[in-house]
């Protein structure tokens, strides 16, 4: 997901910068490796005069039959009887595979018959947690090495509008940010993230990205989805962060004019901070080649130190060590009245630009090597 282009004046409500089985004695007979089991045979009862009424006293072993004579019943007690259950018996080395085959084949059938649901916005739940999560979970997790820390300061529920830090040449860190979340979270919250324009006129990315959660960046979508209690990622840099080069590597750009702060103030959502460090390295800008960028109608057109010279294998990111930060959440409940208040929106805007910004800082330290450990 890359971030938002330019847009119009928050005040407007325009675009803006942001991109079991059963037990006990009614129970089935358990089936193992393909036989029935075993019936049980009662001794034969002892003549009265030779019971030991002293063994009767003492428990029997588990699994044994025994005659309850108190109640004058002479049929054996089952373990089910006494209230217990039958031993587990341990999956076969198959199993496992024949559940996944199984789950797979079912996921498919859904699919094609369309047995599936998307909402308003084309957010596809089951598709994001079967294909998309688990392709980024081997990016984030093993690849990038990925930390997250302050993931208490995103709510539980309800809605919150998550501003993060763009970079990476390639808006990577839009996706790892959403995929971690939702793994980390306590609640596996997913993060509905704003788009330029120019995603969503991509025939694939575009499709992509809808059916992940993301949508539009403007003003109208980003407070239907916080008025709906869902959590929205933005990034509010747009295509000065992704696009700039190594040498200014995270030093926040503009925020624009702060249009994701109006929509935070008119549906009166805490806004978290979050940094991100380690987007930066993944594909280092050394230059843009803008009369290139202009003919292929790009924002820019990158050169890095493996792209274009490798080709296809200068699009793999180099594996930087990544930290994840969510900062404490800032309230706008108490500043509904101030939406369309310019000095207002300015301040708030720079006070989340400042904490992403100091956070980042704090992260460096933390993260002497880019390809650490």
């Amino acid at each position: 997901m890359t971030g938002p282009g330019e847009g119009r004046d928050p005040a407007g409500g325009g675009r803006f910068d942001v991109p079991q089985g059963p037990t006990g004695p009614a129970a089935e007979p358990a089936r193992h490796n393909g036989h029935r089991p075993t019936a049980r045979v009662a001794p034969t009862p002892a003549p009265a005069d030779e019971v030991d009424t002293a063994a009767t006293d003492e428990p029997a072993e588990m699994g044994d039959p025994v005659t309850d004579e108190r109640a004058g019943a002479g049929a054996p007690v089952t373990d089910g009887e006494r209230g217990g259950t039958e031993p587990a018996v341990p999956d076969r080395p198959g199993d496992h595979w024949d559940r996944k085959v199984a789950n797979g084949l079912a996921f498919l059938r859904r699919r094609l018959s369309g047995d599936y649901e998307v909402d308003e916005f084309g957010f596809d739940p089951e598709l994001t947690d079967a294909v998309f999560h688990p392709l980024l979970r081997l990016l984030y997790r093993d690849w990038f090495r990925t930390e997250v820390s302050g993931v208490e300061h995103v709510p539980v529920d309800g809605p919150a509008l998550v501003v993060g830090n763009h970079s990476g040449t390639v808006a990577l860190d839009a996706l790892i940010l959403s995929a971690a979340l939702h793994d980390k979270h306590p609640a596996h919250r997913y993060l509905r993230l704003l788009g330029a324009d120019l995603v969503f006129r991509m025939p694939v990315v575009s499709e992509i990205a809808r059916k992940t959660g993301g949508t539009v960046a403007c003003n109208p979508d980003a407070e239907r989805l916080l008025g709906g209690g869902d959590l929205v990622g933005v990034f509010p840099e747009g295509f000065k962060g992704i696009g700039k080069l190594y040498a200014d590597r995270y030093k926040l750009q503009r925020f624009g004019r702060g249009g994701f702060v109006s929509a935070a103030l008119r549906t009166g959502t805490p806004i978290v901070p979050v940094a991100i460090v380690g987007g930066e390295e993944i594909y280092p800008m050394l230059a843009d080649i803008k009369p290139l960028a202009r003919l292929l109608k790009l924002p820019y057109f990158p050169v890095t130190p493996t792209f274009p010279w490798l080709g296809p294998l200068g699009m793999v990111p180099l594996p930087s060590k990544w930290l994840i930060q969510f900062c404490p959440p800032i309230p706008t409940a108490h500043l509904t009245d101030s939406a369309d208040d310019p000095l207002v929106v300015f301040n708030l805007a720079d006070q989340v630009r400042e904490t992403i910004q100091q956070t980042l800082h704090t992260l460096l330290e933390r993260r002497p090597d880019p390809f650490g450990p």
